[in-house]
Formats: structure tokens, sequence, C-alpha cells
């Protein structure tokens, strides 16, 4: 038994966030700690979105090995079509991927198991494991919506992770909300990611003359006094909106939780969100709409969970990982940004 608790305490598990514009990330103790951390662009790789993560992956070793750490496992949160009983990626448009075996070539490379998750699901099971000890069931009926490149979905009813019969399930983004609307990337028009996504916010924004900002923060920052700031970010709570509205009338969840960079924008986002969901459910009372507790880093923490599969973890890990990755100072090992 003895041996066995060393062993655990010197191992370590990969974790990379797979990202339209950044692969992120790290190394971590069974407890939740960073060993290692590191973020490069998702093209810089020789343009290769899977050359990106196994030079990341290869580098995160070296970093645990120098630190002392074996690796046991590694986790990895994707976008698009993800079966995760295989680990392949079925599609993403974004990154470039179809039926791409992500797990057999990882493993094939790495000689350690490998998980492969969709990314919103992946934060889901983040979020759950950092409110483990919440009082009520309501992480037992929620929907995790993270915004960022993209916005997609996670699905969580009576304590089950939804996952579609095609494993499509929570493909949010991709839910069309304005009749005859922008062109969306997936090729339908007037998807909720066409409007709000951080990249399609600041695209609308720039199309329509702004100047005054130079990203989605940036315009966040500017509402009140710039006209079209408040237009474009008006026309993506309105689709946020809509569409959190089609979710609570079907699958009646206790809360909505925002996550990703854009739940950064704090009561930008939330006050007039939470106001027209209201407004669209004037029949029944609006669930909960809250940020997440784990900000734009639960897509890293959970498939760090995801690499520890096959091992018990403490119910602190999420909270430990949260607090390890937001530590002044960066990471015991190796902090490092390309890109």
């Amino acid at each position: 038994m003895n041996q066995l608790r060393h062993s655990e305490l010197t191992n370590s598990a990969l974790a990379v966030d797979i990202g339209g514009t950044t692969l992120k990330g790290a190394a971590f103790d069974i407890s939740g700690r960073i060993l290692a951390r590191r973020t490069i662009g998702t093209f810089d790789v020789d343009g290769d979105p899977y050359a990106g993560v196994a030079t990341l992956l290869g580098l995160l070793q070296n970093d645990a090995t120098n630190a002392g750490f074996s690796l046991t496992g590694i986790g990895l949160a994707s976008p698009g079509l993800v079966d995760s009983a295989s680990g392949t990626i079925t599609f993403a448009a974004n990154l470039g991927w179809e039926s791409l075996p992500l797990r057999e070539r990882l493993e094939s490379t790495f000689d350690v198991p490998v998980h492969v998750g969709h990314d919103a699901r992946v934060g889901a099971i983040a979020e759950r494991a950092a409110h483990v000890d919440s009082a009520d069931d309501a992480f037992r009926h929620f929907i995790f919506i993270p915004i960022g490149t993209g916005v997609s979905a996670a699905v969580v009813t009576g304590g089950v992770l939804v996952e579609g019969f095609t494993g499509a399930a929570g493909e949010f983004g991709h839910m069309p909300v304005v009749p005859g609307g922008e062109l969306c990337s997936c090729g339908q028009h007037g998807c909720i990611e066409a409007y709000a996504s951080a990249a399609n916010v600041f695209a609308r924004y720039v199309k329509r003359g702004g100047t005054q900002a130079m990203s989605a923060v940036e315009i966040v920052r500017t509402l009140g006094s710039d006209p079209i700031a408040n237009q474009v970010w008006g026309d993506a709570i309105d689709a946020l909106a809509t569409g959190i509205t089609a979710l609570t009338a079907v699958l009646d969840p206790a809360v909505i939780v925002i996550g990703g960079g854009v739940s950064a924008a704090g009561d930008a986002l939330f006050v007039p969100l939470r106001a027209g969901v209201a407004e669209r459910l004037g029949w029944r009372t609006a669930p909960s709409i809250i940020p997440s507790t784990l900000t734009s880093q639960g897509g890293l923490i959970g498939a760090a969970i995801l690499g520890w599969t096959g091992h018990v973890l403490s119910p602190d890990f999420a909270a430990n990982a949260h607090v390890s990755l937001g530590r002044a100072g960066g990471v015991p090992a190796v902090e490092q940004t390309r890109g």
C-alpha cells in the first residue's frame, strides 16, 4: 500500500485544451497541483493542429520528467464532433480534422492511456467536480455553455452527461436563431456562434465600421460610449438569450453556467442575459445563470480529470487545479507561451 501510494504521488497526467486559436496544456499531479504549463498557437507547428498537440504533449512530458514525475495518462478536450468511446474526432471544421483517430495516434506515441472528450462536456465534468460539495442537486440538472473562439454547450440531466446518438449533443453554437442572419462557419445562417463567439463579436464590430476596440474584451469596455459596440453586443446577448430560452423550455435545467473567455465580461454579459431569458420565459421561472467558478480553465481541468481516469482523485482535485492555475508566479516547473 505504501509503495502504491508513493507511485501515485510521483505520477503525472497531461492535459490539453484544444482551441481554434491556442492549445493550452499542463501536467498535473494526483492532487491537482500543476507541475508544468505551456501554451502554443494551434497552428504554430507546421500549420498542423495535430502536430501542435503532439509537440505540446512532448514538451509537457519532458517538463514533468525533469521534475521527477512519470507519465500515467493523457486527457484532451477537443471541439467538433467527438466520439469519446474511440477517441476519434469525427469532424472539427476550425481545425481541419475529419475522422482523425486522435487517441490511437497519441497512444502509439506516448504509450499511456489517452482519453478524448468534447470540449464543452469536458468543461462540464470539471464544473461538476468543482461543485461536488454543493448542498443541493442543482448540478445534477445544469447546462454548461463555454463561449470563446466558438460557442458550445454540455447538458447534464439527472446527473448524466448527455452525448447524444451520434456524439453531437450540445452544438448550441450552431442553433439558428436569426432567420436569414449572418453566415456561420458551419454553412448555416443565423447561428448563435455567428453572433456571440468572441471572434464573431469582434468581426461584426469591424464589419460595421467600429474603430474604438481591438478585441471582444475591449468592445465590452466601450459599451455605452460606442454605438457600434452597443449594437454588436446587444445582438450577441439576444442570440444567447433566445438559445438559452429554447434549451430551458426543453430541458428544464436548474442552472446555466457560462464559461470561456467571454464569461469574463461580468455584469455586461450576465445582467442583460438574465433579463433577456426571463423576458422570453414569462410563463415560467428562469434558471439561474451564473459564471463558471473555473473561469476559462474548465476545459483544461476537465482534461486533467480525464487524464487521471482509473485513479481515485480527491474531491478537491478541481478546486486545487484551479487555484494552482491561477496562483501568482505560475507553476513549480515550467511555464512558457508562444504564438
